[in-house]
């Protein structure tokens, strides 16, 4: 059986797809599963387990003009144009829903609940189903295994380790004389989600002044350099901005003692490793992108901002990805306080 599952957004959201691929792969043991991704999400896709292969979207080559782009759209419906037994896509857009009916006759898709944006989709799709933001991201990627009659009695995000980076990784924390740490990631993918500096400046100061160790991660966007440029000097922060690749960071993660930062993919893999999670969330919608608890037990602290407006949804108060004021509005010593309470 070949599935193609298409999945057009972020890295956080493309890496918790894994309870709906793990689903697919027990009830059709003998699938080939391929997906369907944006090439900034392609380095966290190749993750996923068991994947057969990968069609890369690019915007880069969509922006370079129309010719550019009709060539990348003949490519990716050459290569899916039914060639598919089921084809699940996960996010509303116009697009992606295309690519799913082109793909298979058996075609499942997330579309939106207004009728007027949905109608069409619902008239070539063989099963639809609405993408609920009151409802966690991981529930609304399994809602087609439910449709496809796959009972799945809980929903577990539990990702697959390298040995060999694991091996590296406590190699060269050994080297450097540090047993327990805690991840602290303090870049995201947009500027509207990042803790503004003085505030970062003065919770870092107060966990050093505790002696909490930190493994600062980050990747090598303009963002991260930037953070990374910014960071405190202290015997108690270690820069590991840019230096890990996705394995390596997946293993930090998971020899870590607990993940303190932004709503990220970075949180996403540590509260998929049961890690104490303690983020600081601005505008994003809790409801859809807290983090995942395989365990009820497991300790997750949110820090968002006591506002009337809290959370919005937006993309900074604009919605344009300018400032969030809400980020502004938590406060670091509350943030220091429960993490080194935690750590004691």
């Amino acid at each position: 059986m070949k599935i193609l599952v298409i999945i057009q957004r972020s890295n956080g959201d493309v890496f918790l797809t894994l309870a709906l691929i793990r689903g697919l792969q027990a009830h059709y043991p003998d699938c080939n599963i391929d997906l369907l991704v944006n090439d900034d999400t392609l380095a966290i896709a190749k993750t996923l387990p068991n994947i057969n292969d990968f069609i890369v979207f690019s915007y880069a080559q969509k922006k370079a003009g129309l010719i550019s782009r009709l060539k990348q759209e003949k490519r990716i419906i050459s290569k899916i144009w039914h060639k598919y037994d089921l084809s699940i896509n996960l996010t509303a857009s116009d697009r992606s829903v295309q690519y799913a009916i082109l793909a298979s006759r058996n075609c499942i898709s997330a579309v939106e609940s207004e009728s007027s944006k949905s109608w069409w989709k619902k008239l070539f799709l063989k099963q639809s189903y609405i993408f609920d933001r009151g409802c966690h991201i991981v529930e609304n990627n399994c809602k087609p295994l439910s449709l496809l009659g796959i009972k799945s009695q809980s929903l577990q995000v539990f990702p697959e380790l390298s040995e060999d980076a694991t091996r590296k990784m406590q190699a060269q924390l050994e080297s450097m004389g540090i047993e327990r740490f805690f991840i602290f990631h303090p870049s995201a993918q947009y500027d509207y989600k990042i803790y503004p500096k003085h505030l970062r400046d003065s919770l870092l100061k107060m966990l050093c002044d505790a002696k909490i160790n930190l493994i600062v991660t980050g990747g090598k966007t303009t963002l991260d350099m930037q953070i990374s440029q910014e960071l405190p000097q202290s015997t108690y922060v270690h820069n590991f901005i840019g230096k890990t690749s996705i394995d390596e960071l997946f293993a930090l993660v998971h020899l870590s003692s607990g993940y303190i930062g932004m709503d990220t993919l970075v949180m996403h893999i540590a509260a998929s490793f049961d890690k104490p999670i303690f983020a600081i969330f601005g505008p994003t919608l809790t409801s859809m992108w807290r983090p995942w608890q395989n365990d009820p037990k497991q300790l997750i602290k949110i820090f968002q901002a006591p506002m009337e407006c809290v959370p919005c949804g937006k993309a900074g108060c604009d919605d344009k990805h300018g400032k969030s004021e809400c980020l502004y509005n938590i406060n670091p010593y509350a943030l220091a306080e429960e993490i080194i309470n935690f750590a004691k």
